[in-house]
């Protein structure tokens, strides 16, 4: 479905782009010292707040819903990623190549198998590393870069010539660039152990 709709990918572009930039733009705009002295307060124990019945649900909702938007960014990922893959000549499930459905496959089941297990290991990272964090919202957006290309070479749109996102060009500046980040990310992030133990 996502693969056959063009203006299904083009929203999904928009909304990858939409969290990058909107968590890239929260986290180096500068916050206003009330809320900064209000994070560096201590909540004392035995004055937290209790919460009620309704903000429970609302709470519960807004983490099913978050965990809807994390399973549709996962997909769209995939999506944007094994599109883009040769065909493996293997067949066909639905309108996709057996092989590129196996990547979009293989992504969704990852995501889940992933934030099961390794949400420690990632939080743990992020805690040591949090330049990493920034790292990965660019990879966001560079994804959903990838997935306007896509949806500009469309033939019902053609904005740039159809066969351009599976060129050796394109594909060698998108994934070059993705290593990139993450290079860069991984190194510029420095480490929290180091700097804890220098002070």
């Amino acid at each position: 479905f996502l693969v056959d709709l063009w203006e299904v990918q083009a929203l999904g572009a928009l909304y990858l782009l939409f969290i990058s930039i909107k968590n890239l733009y929260g986290k180096f705009t500068a916050k206003s010292e009330d809320d900064v002295e209000k994070l560096k307060e201590p909540i004392k124990v035995g004055e937290e707040p209790e919460a009620t019945k309704k903000e429970f649900w609302t709470t519960v909702a807004k983490v099913e819903f978050a965990d809807l938007a994390f399973a549709v960014d996962s997909i769209l990922a995939a999506v944007a990623l094994a599109v883009a893959l040769p065909p493996t000549g293997l067949g066909t499930i639905g309108s996709l190549d057996t092989g590129q459905f196996a990547v979009i496959f293989a992504g969704g089941m990852l995501g889940l198998i992933i934030m099961r297990f390794a949400a420690n290991i990632f939080v743990g990272l992020l805690h040591d590393r949090p330049g990493l964090e920034t790292a990965a919202f660019v990879i966001v957006g560079w994804v959903g870069v990838k997935l306007a290309v896509m949806v500009f070479a469309h033939p019902d749109i053609e904005w740039i010539p159809h066969e351009f996102p599976h060129s050796t060009l394109w594909k060698s500046i998108f994934y070059g660039v993705l290593v990139l980040i993450a290079v860069v990310g991984w190194f510029a992030s420095g480490s929290n152990k180091k700097k804890e133990e220098t002070a």
